[in-house]
């Protein structure tokens, strides 16, 4: 029996499917095909899947919605697991949010502005997932993941165990956490917010979102911010400093409305972004001396 016909006798049919391609799920809009994918709507289902992977000798990546992800045009092998929409409920208790990992950091940030409660206004317009946030400890306008959290529920893949981990546990840092070790998937996060206005929280909100649309090129595929930010330095400067703002390959240009994104013009390949990307990196290095460090993943098969 095939990975696929087990996986549609432990899940329902319709989250589980061959050759899907990933450019539907990534922000970049570009991706081969992954051999086989599915969405659990529980961490049962979850654990299911990724038994059936191990038992079959099948390698498998767990994904969000793929906002800071770029996927080879060759595609992924084995199998995808996306957790969504389906994975992604959130509860209050208080100033207490317990969050699955498929809910998005969007709707978690209106969430708590509907309870009045402060500190994720950052995460309002930031496109991805809990899990995937808590992965990346994803930030913005001097807001992380991290000023908030207060732990995570994790699968131990060699046990296929739950464990709780504490904040400090998850070791989060500058676009860092425990869980880029690869042995650990986030199941659900907790979070601990401030009491505050519920108007004045959507003020901010709106602000931080009016400053994103009006600095960033919103209207072109993309994966957010290409690079971290180097000590000291700001990606974007960097790169607009060397004047490499519009250099294209392909359909992938630096954008021209903020050198620290690279976006799809339409029709870009994964190819013509990564050739991008290191084009990028060798000239910044040549006028400043300093490396830069891709922040989106890069994944899949050439």
């Amino acid at each position: 029996m095939s990975l696929y016909e087990e996986l549609v006798t432990l899940l329902p049919r319709e989250r589980v499917r061959r050759d899907e391609p990933m450019s539907r799920h990534t922000s970049f809009k570009v991706g081969g095909n992954a051999d086989v994918f599915c969405e659990p709507s529980c961490a049962e289902e979850l654990a299911r899947a990724l038994k059936a992977a191990k038992q079959a000798g099948a390698p498998f990546t767990v994904i969000g919605n793929g906002s800071n992800l770029l996927v080879r045009d060759g595609g992924i092998r084995g199998l995808v697991i996306r957790l969504g929409d389906s994975f992604s409920a959130i509860s209050v208790h208080g100033q207490e949010l317990s969050v699955q990992a498929g809910a998005a950091l969007a709707k978690l940030a209106a969430a708590a502005q509907e309870h009045a409660l402060t500190g994720l206004e950052f995460a309002s317009g930031i496109p991805g997932t809990v899990g995937g946030g808590l992965f990346m400890n994803a930030g913005a306008y001097d807001g992380s993941l991290s000023d908030v959290c207060t732990g995570a529920r994790l699968l131990k893949l060699d046990t296929m165990e739950e464990a709780v981990f504490s904040a400090s546990e998850l070791r989060l840092g500058y676009r860092s956490s425990v869980l880029q070790q690869g042995d650990l998937i986030c199941l659900e996060a907790f979070f601990r917010l401030e009491k505050g206005d519920a108007a004045a929280i959507r003020a901010k909100m709106d602000e931080l979102n009016r400053r994103r649309r009006e600095k960033q090129p919103l209207n072109y595929p993309s994966a957010g911010s290409t690079f971290k930010r180097p000590q000291g330095h700001f990606a974007g400067a960097l790169i607009q400093q060397a004047g490499l703002k519009g250099l294209t390959v392909g359909g992938a240009q630096v954008s021209e409305k903020h050198a620290g994104f690279i976006i799809n013009l339409g029709g870009a390949t994964a190819r013509d972004i990564i050739e991008l990307i290191e084009k990028v990196k060798a000239q910044v290095y040549e006028t400043s001396g300093v490396m830069l460090e891709p922040e989106v993943r890069i994944t899949g098969e050439g």
